[in-house]
């Protein structure tokens, strides 16, 4: 038994050295709106820090339709500031071709997503980023809603997986796995909290990282919805209370 104990102790050792470990902050605000029955747009702004300040900037602009009650098709436009290790920040652009698929059952939510993403850059990157890069992933999630409070956790894993030919090609290259909350607030406001663990996977160093996620977005069409209930109602403005 104590053999056994010290030989997970050495090869856990040996894996944590293995790795490169990062800690960051992404902050992320939104706004978004219906202007057509299923349709919808939104605009995201995200900032990602890390020990060097701030890394990645990117802006995303996004279209989605529900085409029937389960399934919600989008399409993202992303313009995208990344920092290299000699601190210049390189301009690139992202396309991402989205299927949300969502189920309720009772208080429990499940939902999966399945993204085609393609980058393109004037900058030629000199190896494989799955953040960057052309990717396939699927990202898996569960939500629950527990009575008598605003917070509903939540829980999802993303897998990137690599389709393009060459030595890093055709294998899965991360997962990202978050556990989180989100706030369940009345009106337009969304805010969400929680942990994502980044790790890489099929490398001879993995990076790995830790991250503290915090996201807010305002819907527009909630906005509009009290208005209209504030002017029968004789209520207060939203911002105004």
């Amino acid at each position: 038994m104590k053999s056994a104990l010290f030989l997970i102790s050495f090869l856990w050792v040996i894996a944590l050295f293995g790795q490169q470990q990062e800690g960051k902050i992404w902050l992320q605000t939104g706004v978004k709106n219906q202007f057509k029955k299923n349709w919808e747009w939104s605009i995201d702004l995200t900032n990602r820090v890390g020990s060097d300040g701030l890394e990645t900037f990117f802006s995303q602009a996004s279209i989605k339709y529900k085409l029937t009650k389960w399934l919600r098709p989008s399409v993202d436009y992303r313009s995208i500031l990344d920092k290299d290790k000699y601190g210049n920040y390189l301009f690139s652009n992202r396309l991402n071709v989205n299927a949300d698929m969502k189920h309720t059952l009772d208080r429990l939510g499940l939902g999966l997503r399945v993204r085609y993403q393609y980058s393109f850059s004037g900058t030629k990157q000199s190896s494989y980023d799955a953040e960057f890069d052309q990717a396939v992933r699927l990202k898996p999630q569960i939500t629950y809603d527990i009575k008598k409070t605003k917070w509903s956790p939540i829980w999802s894993i993303e897998f990137f997986y690599n389709p393009s030919y060459g030595p890093a090609g055709r294998q899965l290259t991360k997962y990202r796995m978050f556990i989180g909350a989100q706030l369940d607030l009345k009106g337009p406001h969304n805010f969400a909290l929680g942990y994502i663990l980044d790790q890489e996977l099929n490398t001879a160093r993995p990076d790995t990282k830790h991250i503290l996620n915090v996201s807010y977005s305002l819907d527009l069409g909630a906005i509009k919805k009290s208005d209209k209930k504030d002017k029968k109602s004789g209520g207060s403005d939203l911002f105004n209370e």
